[in-house]
């Protein structure tokens, strides 16, 4: 698959037509994110494909944009901050991931957020986080944060251990602007990923998840050597897939940490672990 095919289909400005997303999104499409721009289907009647390796459009680790600022080393999937590639600024609603390293006792000063959803997913360490709700917690591993941002939120995030702080945050665009702010957290066992993709985000928060205000939905899984699960994904649903860490198997074609792909619509999906596999899986409309 052509990855430009890809780009035209769900990328920019077409993104932000079909899905309605709020005209500010129209930045995106031109120029790059600044530090801070302000059914899970089991339908048996549902047409599936094989789980064939042309579905997927892979972008390797290496690839993504960088920036080490000594306290913080940073890689950003999509246009962030200074790194600008117009062919990937979003994929859909899915504005960002950025896969971050946080040195001890070092972090983000307080800064403001509006109308974005925002994701955070802690791989190792400490996260702080203190908001201008009144929200004051400390995350770990398993642990997922969501917070949306609406009219207006100041926060802050800190590493608060003595070891490197490993996170992935990602911000989604929200279907509506304008709505009052709000911040969860929940902790998901790791039995609840191991070997399986485990809902942790969605619209309507079916099955303990996590509620965001966009019709996407955010999977969780790890897998080590030989473990493997299926997923199917709905007619007119994409997604987009980002190993956090270890490798995987998809569909025959190994991705390893910081990989990532974008996964046609409607497309059979077989996930096996390599060694120690780690990812999240975005269900989104296509």
């Amino acid at each position: 698959m052509n990855p430009a095919t890809t780009s035209r289909r769900t990328f920019c400005r077409a993104a932000v037509a079909s899905l309605a997303l709020p005209a500010a999104a129209l930045s995106s499409c031109t120029g790059p994110a600044t530090d801070d721009p302000s059914d899970l289907s089991s339908d048996p009647t549902m047409t599936t494909r094989p789980a064939t390796p042309d579905v997927l459009t892979i972008r390797r680790a290496h690839e993504r944009g960088h920036a080490n600022h000594g306290w913080l080393d940073a890689n950003h999937t999509f246009s962030f901050a200074s790194y600008r590639d117009p062919r990937w600024t979003h994929f859909g609603p899915l504005r960002v991931i950025n896969q971050d390293r946080v040195q001890p006792r070092q972090g983000f000063g307080t800064h403001g957020h509006e109308d974005m959803e925002i994701v955070t997913y802690v791989l190792d360490g400490v996260l702080e986080h203190k908001d201008s709700m009144g929200n004051g917690s400390q995350m770990r591993h398993g642990e997922v944060q969501l917070m949306s941002a609406g009219t207006g939120v100041t926060h802050s995030e800190f590493n608060a251990g003595d070891d490197e702080l490993h996170l992935l945050q990602m911000w989604v665009f929200p279907a509506e602007n304008g709505y009052t702010p709000r911040y969860e957290q929940k902790k998901f066992d790791a039995s609840e990923r191991r070997g399986q993709l485990r809902l942790v985000v969605s619209p309507d928060g079916v099955d303990g998840s996590l509620t965001i205000g966009q019709d996407v939905r955010l999977f969780a899984g790890e897998f080590t050597n030989g473990e493997r699960t299926d997923f199917q994904l709905a007619e007119g649903r994409s997604a987009w897939i980002h190993v956090a860490r270890g490798t995987v198997r998809i569909n025959g074609q190994e991705l390893s940490g910081g990989d990532g792909a974008a996964v046609d619509a409607g497309a059979a999906l077989e996930i096996e672990g390599v060694d120690g596999g780690e990812l999240v899986m975005w269900d989104l409309v296509a």
